[in-house]
């Protein structure tokens, strides 16, 4: 009987600590489109197109906090700790900086933020 009880002690200790540290994930998630596609946009033609293997880089103070890669449909997602962020890509010339350039992590949550890299097509 003792063992039935230690048993269930101990999973009852299991499941509530895996619960507690659920919700206190903090970071961005978002998609990333580039564009412009072509140099004329016309109406009723997409004129971005999802950010494909786009490595993003969220700095803090000069160094590198965390890293995400968009999936084959420009979307990302990166755990960060609460604050304010540089963001950048690996691509050269204009898709080398997202727009917005900057993100602010809020405190317990999971935030969306979009980024768009200009493709300096004119």
């Amino acid at each position: 009987m003792r063992k039935l009880a230690a048993i269930g002690a101990l999973a009852a200790l299991a499941l509530g600590c895996g619960s507690a540290g659920g919700g206190t994930s903090t970071g961005l998630q978002g998609y990333v489109k580039r564009g412009p596609t072509m140099p004329v946009c016309r109406v009723g033609v997409p004129c971005t197109e999802p950010a494909r293997g786009v490595k993003l880089m969220f700095s803090r103070s000069g160094k590198v906090a965390a890293t995400a890669i968009t999936n084959k449909k420009g979307w990302y997602r990166v755990t960060l700790r609460p604050g304010r962020y540089t963001v950048r890509t690996n691509k050269r010339g204009y898709e080398a900086t997202p727009q917005p350039r900057t993100a602010i992590v809020s405190t317990s949550t999971v935030k969306r933020r979009d980024f768009l890299l200009d493709t300096g097509i004119r």
